[in-house]
C-alpha cells in the first residue's frame, strides 16, 4: 500500500469503495430488509405499537431508520449506505488497533481484511442492524485497550457507553463482555482497573436489561431457527482454526509496542471465539444461534489477519518492505474472493426477493383477483410493493399490520379463510420456492380450499419465491353474505420501491 495513505485511511476507502460497489444488488431486497423497509415507513407512535407486540430487539434500528427515510427520502441506497458507513468506521477501528497493538503494518492489514471479509461485505450491503453493531463492539475494543492503557473515568463512561449502544442495538452483543473479561485477565492490570471494567460493563448490561427482559416476552420470533446443523459446525470450526493459526504466527513474530499492556492475541482471540461458542452452547437448550448475531466476532479475526500477515512480510526475505508484501497479499486475497464478491452484489445473492416476486404478481394480477399468501410473513411483498397488487383482494387478512402492530397483520380463522376464497374467481398465491408442507392451521386450510376447488393455471418460480395463479373449477360462485371478505390493496400508505428496471402497478 502506498506510504501516502496513512493509518486508516486505505482500510476506510476500500471498505466504502466494496460497500457502494453494486449497492442495489440489482434492485433486490430480502425479507429481512422488506422489514426494515415497511417498519422505517412507520410514524413514531406506530413504531411504539409495533415494538410491544414484536420485533422489540430491533426497536432502536427501526426508530433510527425511521429518521434516515425522514430525512433523505426511502430509497435502496438509503436502507443501506448506514451499513456501508459503519463498516467503513469499523475498518478504521480495527486498523487504529491492530497498529496500537502490533504495529503499523499489523494495522493496515488489519483493517484491510476486515473490509475484504465475505460475511463484512455481505452485511455492509444490508438494511439490518448488524453492521451498526459491529462498528459499536469495535468502539468498545478500541476504548477498552486505550482505557487499560491510561485509566481514566471518561475512557471507562466512554466504554461502557459504547457497550450499551451495541446491545440496545442486539444485546447478543454483550457476549463481547465475556471475551473482555479474558483480555483484562490476560492484561494483568492493576486492581483498580479491573474494577472499573467491572463497573463499566455492569452499567452496560443493566442498561440493557429491560430491552432483554421485553424480548424474552417475544421469544416466539426466533422459533423458526433450526437446530445446530453440521454445516453451522464445520464452517465455525475453519473459522476459529484460521484464527487460532494466525494467532500462532502471530505469537512467534510479533513484539507489542511498549505503549500498551495487551498483546493483540490477548484482545482479538477471545473476540472471535468466546461469543459464537458462547451461543452455540445456549442453541443446545434452543436453537438461538445465527451467524449474524455474532458478526462483530469478525473484528478479532481480521486482527488476528493482519499480525499474521506483518509476521508473513518480515520473515519472507524479498526486497520488498513489509508494507508491500502485505499490500500484495491483500490484493491477491482479493482477486481470490471475487467470484464471492460478485456473487453478493447479484440479486440472488440472498435467500429471496421481495422486489421481483412484485414484479412477477404484476405481470399475472387482475382486478378482482384474491391473493394468498403462505405463509403470511410473504406478505411483505405487497407491504414493501403495493401498487403491484393494486385492485387485488387479500382475502385472509382481517387486521392490516399498522393497526395490529404487527409486521404481517392479523389473519382470520380458517373457516372464514375457506369462506372467502370461496368467493373468487382467481387466486394468485406467494409463497417460498420450494416451501415444505404448510405449518399452521390457516396455511393448511388455504391449501385445502385451493386443492380443492381451484385449478392451477399459471407458476412463476424465482429469487426464492413462487407465483401462483388458480382459477375456480366452475363459475358458479357463493352468493357473497359480507362486504368485508378481504382487505382490498392500494397504493395508500408505504410506497413501493422504485428501482428500474421493475415497473409496477
Amino acid at each position: 500500500m502506498p506510504r501516502t495513505l496513512p493509518g486508516p485511511v486505505a482500510p476506510v476507502a476500500l471498505t466504502l469503495l466494496l460497500g457502494l460497489w453494486g449497492i442495489t444488488r440489482e434492485g433486490s431486497m430480502w425479507r429481512d430488509e422488506a422489514a426494515t423497509w415497511q417498519v422505517a415507513h412507520r410514524t413514531v407512535p406506530e413504531i411504539w405499537h409495533l415494538l410491544h407486540q414484536v420485533d422489540v430487539v430491533h426497536g432502536l434500528y427501526y426508530l433510527f431508520m425511521h429518521g434516515v427515510f425522514t430525512v433523505f427520502g426511502d430509497s435502496l441506497v438509503a436502507l443501506r449506505l448506514p451499513s456501508v458507513l459503519a463498516m467503513a468506521c469499523a475498518a478504521a477501528l480495527v486498523a487504529s488497533l491492530g497498529t496500537r497493538l502490533a504495529g503499523r503494518c499489523a494495522g493496515q492489514a488489519a483493517g484491510l481484511a476486515f473490509a475484504l471479509l465475505p460475511a463484512v461485505q455481505r452485511y455492509a450491503q444490508e438494511g439490518r442492524s448488524y453492521a451498526l453493531v459491529t462498528v459499536c463492539v469495535a468502539a468498545a475494543c478500541w476504548l477498552l485497550v486505550a482505557a487499560v492503557d491510561s485509566p481514566g473515568a471518561g475512557r471507562w463512561a466512554a466504554y461502557g457507553a459504547a457497550v450499551l449502544m451495541a446491545a440496545l442495538l442486539n444485546w447478543f452483543s454483550l457476549l463481547a463482555l465475556c471475551a473482555h473479561a479474558v483480555t483484562i485477565a490476560l492484561a494483568r492490570p492493576p486492581r483498580a482497573t479491573v474494577l472499573r471494567w467491572a463497573g463499566a460493563a455492569s452499567a452496560a448490561v443493566t442498561g440493557a436489561l429491560p430491552l432483554i427482559l421485553v424480548s424474552g416476552q417475544q421469544s416466539q420470533q426466533v422459533a423458526w431457527i433450526p437446530p445446530i446443523s453440521r454445516s453451522t459446525l464445520i464452517g465455525l470450526s475453519l473459522t476459529l482454526l484460521v484464527g487460532a493459526l494466525c494467532a500462532w504466527a502471530a505469537r512467534r513474530g510479533l513484539h507489542p509496542p511498549t505503549s500498551t499492556r495487551l498483546p493483540l492475541t490477548a484482545l482479538a482471540l477471545p473476540l472471535l471465539a468466546l461469543p459464537p461458542l458462547l451461543l452455540l452452547a445456549a442453541s443446545l437448550a434452543r436453537p438461538i444461534y445465527l451467524d449474524r448475531y455474532v458478526l462483530y466476532t469478525h473484528l478479532g479475526l481480521a486482527l488476528l489477519i493482519g499480525a499474521a500477515c506483518q509476521t508473513l512480510a518480515l520473515r519472507l526475505r524479498t526486497h520488498m518492505p513489509p508494507s508491500r508484501t502485505t499490500a500484495v497479499l491483500i490484493t491477491l486475497a482479493l482477486l481470490g474472493l471475487l467470484p464471492s464478491q460478485l456473487s453478493l452484489r447479484g440479486a440472488s445473492g440472498r435467500i429471496d426477493d421481495v422486489v421481483s416476486t412484485a414484479e412477477n404478481v404484476a405481470a399475472v394480477r387482475r382486478a378482482g383477483d384474491a391473493v394468498l399468501f403462505i405463509p403470511a410473513a410473504r406478505r411483505d411483498t405487497a407491504l414493501v410493493s403495493p401498487a403491484a397488487f393494486t385492485g387485488t383482494k387479500d382475502v385472509a387478512l382481517r387486521h392490516r399490520p399498522v393497526e395490529s402492530g404487527t409486521l404481517n397483520g392479523r389473519e382470520r380463522t380458517p373457516d372464514q379463510i375457506t369462506h372467502a376464497l370461496l368467493t373468487a374467481r382467481r387466486v394468485v398465491v406467494i409463497s417460498d420456492a420450494g416451501a415444505a408442507s404448510a405449518a399452521t392451521s390457516r396455511d393448511r386450510a388455504k391449501r385445502r380450499a385451493l386443492d380443492a376447488h381451484f385449478i392451477r393455471c399459471d407458476q412463476t418460480s424465482e429469487r426464492g419465491r413462487t407465483v401462483t395463479v388458480y382459477e375456480r373449477r366452475d363459475n358458479n360462485l357463493p352468493m357473497r353474505t359480507h362486504e368485508d371478505e378481504g382487505a382490498h390493496i392500494t397504493s395508500r400508505g408505504v410506497r413501493s420501491v422504485r428501482v428500474p428496471p421493475f415497473p409496477y402497478g
